[in-house]
């Protein structure tokens, strides 16, 4: 699957992939940042997501290809590969099926483990939205408000509502698929292989994704990887504490 992107700068290319019900859009801050210093920044859609093609098939492995296949496509030579959340969980996918492809992975608030499924009442209020009968924004706002009590995290969603070549309110995401599929995206890892590479797993003080003791099962699989922490930062870290965010990933890379 070809999938959509941005490119900003030029250098050494760093691919970031987004989290489920995001799209590279929510990355365009950090991306320049990035590019700043120096470097070819790819921010990718996922498949179902943004303006990348939709499909009724969905799943990490599939992620995990289509990332693979833009690499190839593009000709990168051993990208950094900067994953969020489920764009984490795909990059990991990626590593343990496509050694010697990479130079860095970067992983921001997520663990290589299962996580119970907790959408369910983002895709509830993303399906309550009747997209015949809306005539402005704020309507879905007020809509998605009984499901989604978070101002944030509702700007967050609503940046998927659009208006298509009709004028009619469309979503950017494949929301028939990820209402069906969503319980794949906390799911865990089967097939692993030990990944030598350098990785930085970012999280965030106040999330709950990424334990102290989540730290053992890291390691196992990535020997080389460092742990950070960025203080004051919830799962949303790079929209949180982006000096921070940027500053951590420049660090890394070197």
């Amino acid at each position: 699957m070809k999938l959509f992107y941005r490119k900003t700068g030029e250098g050494q290319p760093i691919l970031i992939l987004h989290g489920v019900f995001g799209s590279s859009d929510n990355w365009f801050t950090i991306s320049k940042m990035i590019a700043d210093k120096g470097f070819a920044v790819y921010a990718l859609d996922a498949r179902n997501h943004g303006q990348s093609p939709r499909s009724e098939e969905f799943s990490y492995e599939l992620m995990a290809e289509d990332l693979n296949e833009f690499i190839d496509e593009h000709q990168l030579d051993k990208p950094i590969i900067i994953g969020h959340s489920m764009g984490g969980k795909t990059v990991m996918h990626f590593a343990m099926k496509h050694e010697g492809k990479f130079s860095k992975l970067i992983i921001v608030d997520i663990a290589p483990k299962y996580y119970p499924s907790h959408h369910g009442h983002i895709i509830q209020g993303l399906n309550s939205i009747d997209l015949d009968k809306l005539t402005n924004r704020k309507e879905a706002e007020l809509q998605l408000d009984r499901y989604v009590t978070s101002v944030g995290e509702r700007q967050f969603l609503l940046k998927n509502l659009y208006r298509n070549d009709l004028g009619k309110f469309d979503w950017r995401i494949n929301l028939p698929v990820l209402s069906k599929e969503i319980y794949q995206i906390g799911g865990d890892f089967t097939d692993t292989r030990e990944i030598s590479e350098p990785v930085l797993f970012l999280r965030g003080s106040e999330s709950g994704y990424i334990y102290d003791e989540d730290v053992t099962a890291i390691k196992k699989i990535f020997p080389n990887a460092t742990v950070e922490t960025i203080e004051g930062a919830g799962h949303w870290i790079q929209a949180e504490k982006p000096n921070e965010f940027v500053e951590a990933v420049v660090g890394f890379i070197g």
